[in-house]
């Protein structure tokens, strides 16, 4: 019986891998390619099991847990975006994050396809913590860098 419950633990602790109980810092910043989502998966289910919508502000990142999100930086036009995690990808080995059409159509990388990008950790579920001289546009979903009051 005592094999049993060793067979069961180990068994466990392979279940339950790092990324499970993956986590990330607040804050924390990355740079590298970002792409967007084909037309063809409008409407297909992401990893985190909704459907998804050209029309939202999304993304698919490897290794950030679902519900994180992250403010997207264009590096070539400073323009940003606030997106959440929803899937999974890209495939794309060269690539940091895919975005949703409307994402990537607010940060003007529609026509390239592919475009030099800075994300930075700025909540999760859905919760944005940004910088007290930042607030996002409701309409756009941009981030808009306030003046200070000198």
């Amino acid at each position: 019986m005592t094999y049993n419950r060793i067979l069961i633990l180990i068994l466990l602790a392979f279940a339950f891998t790092p990324e499970t109980f993956a986590q990330v810092k607040l804050g924390k910043t990355e740079t590298g390619h970002a792409s967007y989502y084909a037309t063809r998966f409008n409407g297909k289910k992401t990893s985190f099991g909704e459907v998804h919508k050209s029309t939202e502000l999304s993304a698919a990142h490897r290794s950030y847990p679902l519900n994180t999100m992250l403010e997207v930086t264009n590096l070539e036009n400073d323009e940003k975006v606030i997106v959440r995690v929803n899937d999974r990808g890209p495939f794309a080995k060269n690539r940091l994050v895919d975005l949703s059409n409307e994402a990537a159509r607010l940060l003007g990388i529609i026509a390239k396809g592919v475009a030099n990008v800075s994300i930075r950790v700025v909540g999760m579920e859905g919760m944005v913590l940004l910088d007290p001289n930042e607030q996002i546009d409701a309409r756009s979903g941009k981030v808009v860098a306030m003046r200070g009051n000198r």
